[in-house]
């Protein structure tokens, strides 16, 4: 039997919860315990009797943490640091190649940090990621079209347009989940849409997916120098596990967009894709003016949509979950997708991608 807590996020209008009542029902159908912090689901939609109904034991911060695995949403911040403990997993986002000291913590504290968003699939795609990419990639073109809007210090264009009048041109470097979804927004609204890529299959079986109707570009510095001049609106859609996002788009490029113009740039929380995203935002105060130019940087903005975020990411998690639970981490670990989700381990780091983004020793997992 393992026992498995579910704290409270702490990280600023962060409302989502790392299991659900039915989730947590599961777990405790496998033999194991659960404690669910006071409170920890009802940004959700979850009150605390969805959770004792099924079986949790609700509890304090420190019962939650004081536990064999926790299950979180987003990364540990450095207030929850105190609860760390040698041989304790956590099961959440991490996104270590943007955090050293974040990373430091989990060294120091020889914790096990198993990523959702290294975890590779047996199809090479990104299972925990897709989920909370499908939401950020839908919500950024909507993100857009609001701070495009003149009292939001957009510069007051409608992505839409009337007839008579132009329509919105929005550029998406990227087309993974992020940008694919992203382009599904954008292409209902009826806006002109590029999106650019390197991977010219991909580009192709998007431009087959939308019959024609978005612009589709290899992606290198000239493309995206052209196409984000000319935008109403650019997201941010690239990831590469495990590293920092690629600088992609220059301050330069930046400085050739109309004053008003907006950015998302989705994967903030890896550093970001543009020269000018220096610094992530909160749902409380969301952007910032740089070059004259609307800057969204958000690094949770699936937490805007609790309820649908946290029912989605339950689903995706909680099958690994209940493997290492049941299982144990090194046997667990034999499921390639688990294996490739661990980040830190026994005081090591023990991905490669993570190793190298932070010039830190890389040490295979045994």
């Amino acid at each position: 039997m393992m026992k498995i807590g579910i704290p409270k996020e702490i990280k600023e209008q962060e409302n989502r919860v790392g299991m659900t009542p039915s989730g947590v029902a599961n777990l405790i159908h496998a033999g194991h315990e659960v404690i669910v912090e006071e409170g920890a689901g009802v940004g959700s939609g979850f009150p605390d009797d969805q959770y004792s109904t099924v079986g949790a034991t609700m509890g304090s911060t420190n019962d939650a943490w004081n536990v064999d695995m926790v299950i979180k949403v987003k990364e540990p911040l450095p207030s929850e640091y105190k609860y760390f403990h040698e041989g304790l997993i956590v099961y959440t986002y991490f996104h270590l190649a943007a955090d050293p000291d974040l990373t430091q913590a989990l060294l120091d504290n020889k914790v096990t940090a198993v990523a959702y968003e290294t975890m590779v699939g047996r199809n090479g795609g990104l299972p925990l990621l897709f989920p909370m990419s499908e939401i950020a990639g839908r919500m950024s073109i909507q993100i857009g079209a609001h701070f495009l809007e003149e009292p939001h210090q957009g510069k007051g264009v409608l992505l839409s347009g009337v007839t008579g009048v132009r329509r919105g041109n929005i550029t998406i470097i990227g087309a993974g989940t992020v940008g694919f979804n992203a382009a599904k927004i954008a292409v209902g609204l009826s806006a002109n849409v590029t999106i650019l890529d390197i991977n010219a299959q991909r580009l192709a079986q998007v431009d087959d997916i939308f019959n024609g109707k978005i612009q589709t570009l290899i992606s290198n510095p000239h493309n995206i120098a052209e196409a984000v001049k000319n935008s109403d609106l650019v997201v941010g859609a690239v990831l590469i596990p495990g590293h920092t996002a690629p600088k992609l788009v220059t301050a330069e490029m930046v400085e050739s967009m109309e004053n008003g113009s907006v950015i998302v740039d989705v994967p903030i929380d890896q550093g970001g894709i543009f020269e000018t995203s220096v610094k992530a935002t909160t749902h409380d105060d969301p952007i910032y003016i740089s070059h004259g130019v609307v800057h969204y940087t958000v690094a949770n903005i699936p937490g805007a949509v609790p309820k649908t975020a946290t029912d989605a990411l339950s689903s995706a998690t909680l099958p690994y979950a209940v493997e290492i639970a049941n299982k144990g981490l090194t046997e667990a670990a034999k499921d390639n997708t688990i294996l490739t989700g661990i980040n830190t381990y026994e005081g090591k780091i023990t991905n490669q991608a993570v190793a190298e983004s932070l010039n830190l020793t890389y040490d295979k997992f045994s």
